[in-house]
């Protein structure tokens, strides 16, 4: 067999639900990868997601090579997970990966659980993971939180390296879980190099735009109050429009019935976020919780402004000091900062970074290069050394 170092590699991402950030990442890699020659297939969960999704599966299938492979896996650990894992090896052997590499509590273990046990059957594949938030939401103090976190710390025995897209989630990791037991750097998340391009506002635009799942984590009812404050303050009516689907759409649409906002908030199911930034001209992201968001990253690319919530990597993207993050879960800080988007000229300009520094920084390119060089690295069976000294190479 040539040397992995130098042949084009074998590469599965292994992940649960294939929504959101995750699938968003994961999409951009296989992308990237493929383009440079090498193999690349999926694993994820069969039972989420809906026809929105399944599209998107389409547009990316041309780039995997070793296929997509769906399988039922639960959010919730239980019984079922002993099918899952059977199934997702018999798939995964047959492929005779060099690298997998898991993405979300689930997705990591399943990677890193399936890597171990085609190891032991002699068969050298490189084991990573990456958390993209996950289990880190989960408080330390609760019994739940401590089950996750003792079992997030076990599993790091079957792994090769950690990636954390972020320095906020690095940091929450090793408050949470402890410093890793093994390598681990930061790589920033990425989006496609073609998706750098200004999108216009139409003349018909509205003022703000809510885009992303519709739950509570995710701030949607901080927008909708938000909104209705920055109308009291600048006097006037304004607009905007809420992009997604989520458990709590229902809730959204009465909290907005009861505040008179109907007409003035539209809700719309989810689309692509290039297609949705032509109707709005301001993109507010107000979570209680992230780590990278990629609606952030996507917007900044667009040339969209964002406001946001100071929460996970935001204010790595933004900067730490930006006048356009608010604290998390405050509705009137966030109207503050609302209304000089709406009031104040040129407030745009000053408050978003330089478009071609973020490029550099945050394309897929990027991301996907960084990621490369640290399969290779892994699997020459020498020790990894992080790019530009990042902090946080741990080997014990």
């Amino acid at each position: 067999m040539s040397d992995p170092v130098e042949r084009p590699l074998r590469i599965i991402h292994c992940f649960r639900s294939p929504l959101g950030g995750i699938f968003r990442h994961v999409r951009d890699l296989a992308e990237a990868h493929a383009k440079a020659g090498h193999e690349v297939g999926i694993l994820c969960d069969s039972t989420t997601g809906g026809s929105y999704e399944d599209k998107l599966f389409d547009e990316i299938r041309p780039f995997l090579s070793l296929g997509l492979v769906r399988l039922p896996i639960r959010r919730s650990i239980g019984p079922s997970d002993i099918a899952a894992l059977w199934g997702s090896y018999k798939q995964i052997r047959s492929l005779r990966p060099d690298v997998i590499h898991g993405h979300g509590a689930k997705g990591g273990a399943v990677a890193r659980i399936i890597g171990s046990a085609l190891r032991v059957n002699r068969y050298c594949v490189a084991r990573l993971y990456s958390p993209h938030g996950g289990s880190l939401h989960y408080d330390k103090g609760t019994f739940l939180g401590k089950t996750v976190f003792f079992l997030e710390r076990m599993q790091e025995y079957l792994t090769d390296s950690i990636v954390f897209v972020c320095d906020f989630e690095r940091d929450v990791y090793e408050e949470k879980v402890g410093r890793p037991r093994t390598h681990a750097e930061r790589i920033h998340n990425g989006i496609n190099d073609r998706d750098f391009h200004k999108v216009h506002a139409r003349p018909d635009a509205a003022d703000f735009l809510y885009i992303g799942m519709l739950r509570d984590l995710k701030g949607p009812d901080i927008f909708i109050d938000a909104f209705a404050r920055t109308e009291r303050i600048v006097g006037r009516p304004l607009s905007a429009i809420m992009v997604g689907e989520g458990p709590q759409k229902a809730e959204y649409e009465q909290m907005m019935l009861e505040r008179g906002l109907g007409r003035r908030i539209e809700m719309v199911p989810a689309m692509k976020a290039l297609d949705a930034f032509s109707f709005s001209r301001t993109v507010v992201v107000p979570s209680r919780a992230e780590s990278m968001p990629y609606i952030v990253l996507e917007a900044l690319a667009a040339e969209k402004p964002v406001i946001a919530s100071r929460v996970g990597g935001i204010p790595e993207v933004l900067g730490e000091n930006a006048h356009v993050l608010a604290p998390p879960g405050d509705a009137q800080a966030l109207a503050t900062i609302m209304t000089s988007a709406v009031s104040e000229p040129g407030w745009a300009a000053s408050a978003m970074p330089e478009p071609r520094g973020f490029k550099a920084s945050f394309s897929s390119s990027a991301m996907a290069g960084s990621l490369m060089r640290l399969y290779r690295q892994l699997l020459s069976g020498k020790p990894p050394v992080a790019e530009r000294n990042k902090r946080a190479v741990s080997v014990f």
